[in-house]
């Protein structure tokens, strides 16, 4: 085991909102569209459901890094589905496979912050540059469903071998 499933969320598709903040369920079916329950508005128009964003992971301690440079995010706020412990953020590498339940994902690539990180309530308009540039090689992974399933609140999160 290198890490657990601390939180997964999601955020419905909900008439003239973004997809974050997301809000913390149990449990969760993901598919290769993505985590059940959860509509990304630019995942869906600008990044035209690409197979590499299906799921988001976010390190709770990244979160618990930028909690102390003063931001007060909490899991689920900038958007990720899977907020992930006991993997450091530099251990995130596109290429490499992670098995969480009966999910097994593939990183595809790092997430750039957006300015939809201005609707956090912390955030605005007048701090949200300087949140941009915080946020800068610390918004988390997108990555590939290579074998669907369930997923589950602390489940280990596995390094398969094949």
């Amino acid at each position: 085991m290198v890490g657990r499933v601390y939180r997964i969320n999601v955020k419905p598709q909900t008439l003239g909102e973004r997809g974050l903040p997301k809000k913390h369920v149990d449990s969760a079916s993901i598919s290769r569209k993505g985590v059940s329950g959860d509509f990304n508005v630019f995942r869906h128009e600008e990044l035209h459901d690409d197979p590499d964003s299906a799921v988001m992971l976010m390190p709770l301690e990244t979160i618990r890094q930028l909690n102390s440079e003063g931001w007060p995010i909490a899991p689920g706020d900038i958007g990720e589905n899977i907020t992930t412990t006991g993997i450091p953020y530099d251990q995130f590498k596109p290429g490499k496979t992670l098995a969480f339940g009966s999910v097994r994902v593939q990183i595809a690539r790092a997430c750039d912050p957006c300015n939809n990180l201005y609707l956090l309530p912390y955030v605005g308009k007048t701090k949200g540059p300087t949140f941009l540039k915080t946020m800068l090689g610390r918004r988390g992974w997108y990555a590939r469903v290579l074998k669907e399933g369930k997923v589950k609140k602390g489940d280990p999160i596995e390094e398969p071998s094949s």
